[in-house]
């Protein structure tokens, strides 16, 4: 299978985040649209990433067979949750306004594709392929004082080795 239109995984369900009667779906439903929509690119992500996986050769047919088997089973369940608190599942999705939208509007997402307006879903799924660290310091506290600090380091790769061998670490941290 290399081809998309013979993929199994190439049957995106593309979504838009509202929670609004006024758009098919029920004004209480709360955080169950965004919820439904974060989901949705974590699973359009992962298809992504076997798709490319598939692509190199990377992946036995068991293993495909089983990830297939998974993505499905994940998709009927956003499906089935979207009818349980009646929201369209045509309606999930994030506008980010300038910086576009969360996931496609039209058509589904396939790797390596160049498509007119780029969503989140191809970014987080070109920086998952090279790899990236962020590294940054919050300091939470009220009054001048700095009650809280953080230091965070966040390592996002779709290739594990890299987060240890490929990816720089930060100074002093070897």
């Amino acid at each position: 299978m290399t081809a998309a239109s013979d993929s199994p995984l190439n049957t995106p369900l593309l979504v838009k985040a509202t929670g609004s009667s006024s758009r098919g779906g029920r004004s209480d439903a709360g955080l169950a649209p965004l919820l439904l929509t974060v989901t949705e690119l974590i699973r359009q992500l992962m298809e992504a990433q076997i798709i490319r996986r598939m692509e190199a050769e990377a992946l036995t047919e068991s293993q495909l067979d089983e990830a297939a088997q998974s993505l499905q089973a994940l998709e009927t369940q956003v499906l089935r949750l979207c009818e349980i608190f009646e929201i369209d599942p045509a309606q999930l999705n994030i506008d980010l306004g300038e910086l576009g939208s969360l996931l496609p509007k039209q058509g589904g997402y396939y790797p390596g594709q160049g498509y007119q307006q780029t969503t989140v879903l191809e970014l987080l799924d070109r920086l998952l392929q090279v790899g990236i660290v962020v590294e940054g310091d919050v300091d939470l506290g009220i009054v001048n004082l700095n009650l809280i600090c953080l230091k965070l380091r966040l390592v996002l790769t779709s290739q594990p080795q890299r987060s240890i061998e490929g990816l720089p670490l930060p100074a002093g941290q070897n």
